[in-house]
């Protein structure tokens, strides 16, 4: 059995209540891109894909872009009420098909956050939650976003963590806007591992050492930056002039750098890319990476991503046993659930 831990979903009634809604300026790019993935809201068309793999489920959560971006705090609290209803039914309706989600939650307002993921876990039985890199530009690693953490640490959840940005990230500060979806390309992945180095740093993973985070994208590019992670963050303050010192003061830590990093977990959602899955693999350990496609989003709009990275693990020499672990072992010990 291969579960997929990290793959998206519309369900319709989010699906067409997302398309009620005004474009803001956050949501623009990704409102074009999800219009044109059927799978993401066609259920007949999703599971002829998925007929391909054969023992094969997934653990469902909202497609991008965040609620938080769609408008007000009152429009992302509706949102994810509907989107978490609405994919708790898809898991009751087709249990062949989904082995559970993870909930979303509106950051925007973290108390409301803490209610829906709660609601969400204890209610309809979420797995755990998606969240993203930041909230409007502010930094994860904020007080106010410490009970959010703390609840579902305490819960034994799962935190699946997202990347975000659009065009209006410019590449450079002279400019605009992005420019060649490079917002994307590269800019995604630096949004991830700046909200992994900002909770080290914050003291997130110091606070709340059980916290279960799985970073999207083969946990990005800390695996294959290690040398910079560990040798190089070992000198933190070694660049930093005196009057600048407040930028490097964080939280008090107990480790070195590195292995709060090797704390987290990661996916296998690396687009084919065999070598960059070896590098996450070596980086994390096979303990510490999930099978994870981020289907429907490769240019067949579905299936491709899924076959690509089953291709990948078949190619870089692991063992059965350490396949069974990636495949369904590893998010089975985490989640505490049998899915065999």
């Amino acid at each position: 059995m291969k579960i997929d831990a990290f793959c998206h979903i519309m369900p319709r009634a989010y699906y067409d209540r997302f398309f009620e809604l005004d474009v803001t300026t956050h949501a623009a790019n990704l409102r074009k891109r999800v219009s044109n993935i059927p799978s993401l809201v066609d259920m007949d068309i999703r599971f002829k894909q998925m007929d391909e793999f054969g023992e094969y489920k997934q653990i469902i959560n909202i497609a991008a872009p965040p609620v938080e971006d769609l408008g007000s705090v009152a429009i992302s609290k509706e949102m994810s009420r509907i989107g978490n209803e609405s994919m708790a039914q898809l898991v009751q309706d087709y249990p062949d098909r989904f082995a559970g989600f993870c909930a979303v939650v509106p950051m925007d307002d973290p108390e409301a956050a803490v209610e829906e993921y709660n609601y969400a876990r204890n209610e309809l039985g979420a797995f755990g939650a998606q969240i993203y890199t930041h909230v409007h530009g502010k930094a994860m690693d904020a007080k106010e976003f410490d009970p959010f953490y703390e609840t579902v640490a305490n819960s034994g959840g799962l935190l699946q963590v997202h990347p975000c940005r659009n065009s209006g990230w410019s590449d450079y500060p002279t400019e605009p806007r992005s420019r060649y979806e490079i917002w994307w390309t590269f800019g995604w992945e630096y949004d991830l591992s700046t909200f992994m180095a900002r909770l080290v740093f914050g003291g997130v993973m110091e606070r709340y050492p059980d916290l279960k985070l799985l970073i999207h994208h083969g946990g990005s590019m800390v695996p294959h930056f290690a040398g910079r992670v560990g040798p190089g963050w070992d000198q933190l303050g070694a660049r930093t002039p005196e009057d600048q010192k407040e930028d490097i003061e964080g939280y008090p830590l107990t480790k070195r750098p590195i292995e709060y990093f090797r704390m987290m977990y990661a996916d296998t959602a690396l687009f084919g890319a065999a070598h960059a899955l070896r590098c996450s693999i070596d980086f994390y350990g096979v303990d510490h990476v999930l099978f994870g496609s981020d289907s429907p989003y490769d240019p067949e709009r579905g299936p491709g991503y899924i076959r690509s990275t089953i291709a990948n693990l078949d190619s870089i020499s692991l063992s059965d046993s350490e396949k069974e672990a990636i495949y369904r072992g590893n998010v089975s010990k985490l989640l505490g659930v049998d899915f065999s």
